[in-house]
């Protein structure tokens, strides 16, 4: 169970933020592109995408979220008190992938609600998506750093904080 010694752990960690962010809400960021850049019938398909998308992240947000963030707590509990108290390196790198992506949740969720409450369109909808875009990045690239900061110092075998 050596995770950050294994190149499929990277790949999926590279996959995985690759994927966030070009996804935003659920909906693909070329499609904001277009919009942006020819109107029109994209911008209409895009705002059709986007209130979909974000009906749903909300009714299942009013629906089960207390549920869903007790599991998610749950879970990230377990695998952190696993990963740093037991030294159990795959839950360690189960986190690392686990923890940012709640953080990138909780940020849709804002954004779903922001853009519901605004009711974006045209313009002000493009710079919500691309801020939310910029912030998933900004979150991805310090989650890069840390699990990659993290893998290195357990294959030199530092043994941080134990």
């Amino acid at each position: 169970m050596r995770s950050f010694s294994n190149l499929w752990y990277w790949m999926a960690l590279a996959v995985m933020w690759s994927t966030v962010s070009h996804w935003v809400l659920g909906v693909p960021y070329d499609m904001v592109l277009r919009a942006r850049r020819h109107g029109g019938q994209a911008a209409a398909d895009l705002e059709d995408m986007v209130r979909i998308n974000i009906n749903r992240i909300l009714y299942i947000a009013d629906i089960s979220g207390v549920w869903i963030l007790g599991f998610a707590s749950f879970v990230l509990t377990l695998l952190a008190i696993l990963g740093f108290a037991y030294w159990v390196e795959f839950a360690q790198a189960v986190f690392f992938l686990a923890f940012p992506m709640s953080i990138v949740a909780l940020m849709s969720l804002r954004t779903a609600r922001r853009i519901r409450a605004e009711q974006a369109s045209g313009e002000m909808l493009y710079r919500g998506m691309a801020r939310h875009r910029f912030w998933t990045q900004v979150v991805g690239m310090i989650s890069i750093f840390v699990t990659a900061m993290w893998g290195m110092a357990q294959n030199y075998g530092l043994g941080v904080f134990g």
